[in-house]
């Protein structure tokens, strides 16, 4: 069939990407589901800035892609044995495959699934196959931004009917992986004291984790004083500006000491470094961003024995998706995590250029395109 969907053939192309055009929509034609995948609509998908690195070349991926990985659909059809969805069934998509068999899978880290990642590494679905035609790439099995995709059942979660779908495509990414952050890699409790590096979606996400889970005091952390005053508004006890060269000893000063828990969302080695600066004795650092694969992180390593200090990577919130998109969005509905606070713009697609550019300069926290 044809659909219509944004396509990046070449990293690393210069903002303003209003002028350079990185991602050109085009006319494309996509095969008929095969056994246990979906054929979707799209009705929206997010910008993230994990598909920002993918542009600017800092998170290499093969290329030529239908990028986007954050969004939320309804089910046209299904392919051969695929139990458990139908048509019309309303959908959120996960980034990892979860093939459910492998080691990682067995042991409830799907985020981990070994299958998965070679398929995202090597731009197909699951099977190992493309639906894309013309040597276009699937982007973390989702492609979400095209009217149409194909994914393996094994990237969708079926949700409820009446979330709209710009907040439904929230959890796909930016809820799952700063929420699942907080409560599946930190396990933050109640009283226990928090830090946040970086408030794009998934940094404020974690931030609402946090005030979910009872924490305090909740440090938010960032460069630009707007998305400190919406952070005090979601909940942050206190904030503090980034560029002062006093911010981690201020971190440590509203903490008491350090952090119990500092969680680093940019993906720049300097502003994990800093986290782990601010977080206290015994405590632990999660860092749920991604740098270029060939910045390295350093530390003093006899703090790691002497200070019983851990580090903790967090990819995807260390989520279930099946598990944890169902209860986020429970959370959601009760109130207690006000994830439409994240969204600041809707789009069409063909807009999408000059989104990425308001996401580079810091003045979007979650932008979505809308299908419909």
């Amino acid at each position: 069939m044809k659909v219509r969907g944004a396509v990046l053939r070449e990293m690393g192309l210069p903002a303003p990407f209003a002028s350079s055009r990185p991602l050109s929509i085009e006319d494309l034609d996509l095969t008929a589901p095969g056994p246990g995948e979906l054929l979707v609509k799209v009705r929206a998908a997010g910008l993230c800035h994990s598909d920002l690195s993918v542009i600017d070349g800092s998170r290499p991926r093969v290329m030529p892609m239908v990028l986007g990985h954050e969004a939320a659909g309804e089910v046209i059809e299904t392919g051969p044995e695929t139990p458990g969805f139908a048509p019309g069934d309303r959908v959120v998509f996960s980034f990892v495959p979860v093939c459910g068999a492998c080691a990682p899978c067995a042991s409830g880290r799907s985020a981990l699934c070994e299958p998965g990642a070679v398929a995202n590494t090597a731009g197909t679905l699951l099977a190992g196959e493309r639906r894309w035609q013309g040597g276009l790439n699937h982007h973390l099995g989702v492609s979400g931004f095209a009217d149409h995709i194909v994914v393996s059942a094994r990237s969708a979660v079926k949700v409820p009917a009446e979330l709209p779908s710009e907040i439904a495509a929230l959890f796909g990414c930016a809820v799952m992986t700063g929420v699942g952050a907080v409560v599946n890699t930190a396990r933050v409790a109640a009283g226990e004291s928090v830090a946040v590096f970086g408030l794009g979606g998934v940094g404020l996400a974690a931030l609402l984790g946090a005030v979910a889970s009872g924490a305090n005091p909740i440090v938010a952390v960032d460069v630009l004083p707007h998305k400190l005053e919406l952070a005090r508004d979601l909940g942050a006890t206190h904030t503090v500006l980034a560029t002062e060269p006093t911010a981690v000893d201020e971190v440590r000063e509203a903490t008491q000491g350090g952090a119990a828990f500092a969680f680093e969302t940019v993906g720049n080695e300097k502003v994990l470094a800093q986290a782990y600066a601010a977080t206290r004795r015994g405590g632990t650092t999660v860092t749920a961003g991604l740098p270029h694969p060939d910045r390295m992180f350093s530390i003093p390593a006899v703090s790691l024995v002497a200070e019983e200090r851990t580090v903790k990577g967090s990819y995807m919130g260390s989520a279930v998706p099946a598990r944890d998109i169902p209860r986020f969005i429970a959370l959601y509905n009760a109130g207690r995590l006000p994830v439409n606070r994240l969204l600041t713009h809707t789009l069409r697609l063909e807009e999408i250029n000059e989104a990425f550019d308001r996401l580079a300069r810091g003045e979007a926290v979650r932008q979505v395109v809308l299908f419909d």
